[in-house]
């Protein structure tokens, strides 16, 4: 086969055979396929797109480029995937959530992107906590604990690996075709029964406007379908942080209060109804209702965070993590109240904007090899619609040095809108799409 004849056939808008898109998986795997073709297939996907079937068909190829996970366990293996928003901690409580419902969740996930955090940052601010596993370990976590969160390894999609790196220096992330291929050639190879998407649209998300981000939810939802994994996605809101701290080992906390019952929210919310969409598409519930109030249930009755807590230590963690969190979390060395300028409405917020002021004081990556700091951070950020005196703080700068936390209070300031009236509080979840 020839890659010139593939990337001329998405070029002139056509739709290569699954056996071409097969064969170029595999050169993108085995560097068969240079980064030139590479690129000029991602451009070509870009600007003319995939049908459906060639979407297909390119998951499945990426999906085969590497090791397909096989289990055989007591129960049906399920997920979760985000596309990312600011204080998005619910990977930390559903996992064991569904694993205290019966299920097991091998979770693959993904470090901070742009603006938003990323689950194995948050996991490892846990001191000991390894997220690089081999297989025989991983299988072993999943089997005492019911879920482990960890790195994708080298083998699993490696076509992915290579195209997303290209992708990323040849303006062609925006893809929705690849975007797509790239989430779910992942999330497939873990060999799952079963999955549920949380994709997130507001000034916090990837996908700003609803329109874009269920464009999105519909072409993962069909494709999931397509390559024989039941999958439904719910449309959720981020014109908010989802919980009022942004920040690996902040966000933590903010898991933990919710998986002991010291808080609900919306993170106790979104995780409830995502964890019935799953169970009830797994025959775990007989319907959406009942599964999301197994979720809370088990959540309620600490089931949920003894599996956490199973988790963190089969994964080099604290023995004791859940019983005492605070002890083990790292703080920042400076942490500063930023004053609210005048009295009003939180009327808004610049999700991105916050997200980046995180980066910037060290929780985040600019570049790959950048290390990042896990006590860094934003806490104490009041929810649209609360009324703030002046001089009362708009959020807490968790910060290793003075000159980063007087940046992150300017970029808190600019993030924050205020207004005379109160906002209209948009729901937290817009829509639930299935196959």
């Amino acid at each position: 086969m020839d890659a010139r004849r593939i990337i001329a056939t998405v070029r002139d808008g056509g739709t290569p055979s699954r056996a071409e898109l097969g064969w170029f998986a595999q050169g993108l795997a085995d560097g068969g396929v240079t980064d030139a073709q590479a690129g000029a297939f991602a451009m070509a996907a870009l600007l003319r797109g995939l049908s459906e079937e060639g979407r297909v068909a390119l998951t499945l190829a990426m999906r085969d480029s590497g090791q397909r996970l096989q289990w055989d366990l007591g129960g049906p293996v399920l997920d979760k995937h985000s596309t990312g928003g600011i204080g998005d901690c619910v990977s930390l409580v559903l996992a064991p959530a569904l694993a205290a419902c019966g299920a097991y969740v091998p979770m693959i996930s993904g470090r901070g992107l742009g603006h938003t955090g990323g689950t194995l940052d948050k996991l490892e601010s846990i001191p000991g906590v390894a997220t690089t596993l081999d297989e025989a370990r991983f299988r072993d976590v999943v089997g005492k604990a019911g879920c482990a969160i960890v790195a994708a390894s080298a083998r699993i999609a490696p076509a992915d690996r290579r195209l997303y790196a290209v992708r990323d220096v040849t303006a062609t992330v925006e893809s929705l075709d690849l975007i797509t291929a790239s989430i779910l050639s992942k999330k497939l190879a873990a060999g799952l029964d079963g999955l549920v998407l949380d994709v997130k649209t507001g000034s916090g998300a990837f996908m700003k406007s609803e329109d874009d981000a269920r464009a999105l939810a519909q072409a993962l939802v069909s494709t999931a379908n397509a390559a024989g994994c039941p999958t439904s996605a719910v449309l959720s809101d981020m014109n908010q942080p989802l919980v009022p701290a942004l920040g690996n080992a902040l966000e933590v906390d903010q898991a933990m209060l919710v998986l002991t019952g010291a808080a609900k929210g919306p993170l106790a919310e979104i995780s409830a109804v995502l964890g019935g969409v799953v169970l009830a598409d797994a025959g775990l519930a007989p319907d959406i209702e009942d599964g999301a109030n197994r979720i809370a249930g088990v959540i309620a009755s600490g089931r949920a965070a003894e599996h956490f807590g199973r988790m963190v230590a089969a994964q080099g963690g604290p023995v004791e993590f859940v019983e005492n969190w605070a002890r083990f979390l790292p703080e920042a060395t400076v942490i500063r109240e930023v004053p609210s300028p005048v009295a009003g409405y939180v009327a808004g917020f610049d999700g991105e904007a916050l997200g980046l002021a995180v980066v910037d004081l060290g929780g985040g990556r600019q570049v790959e090899s950048d290390v990042v700091d896990p006590a860094v951070g934003l806490s104490d950020i009041p929810p649209l619609g609360t009324w703030v005196e002046k001089g009362q703080p708009l959020a807490r700068v968790h910060a290793a040095r003075t000159g980063a936390a007087d940046r992150a209070a300017q970029a808190v300031l600019g993030a924050i809108r205020l207004g005379d009236t109160a906002p209209q509080v948009p729901a937290l979840i817009r829509d639930r799409i299935t196959a």
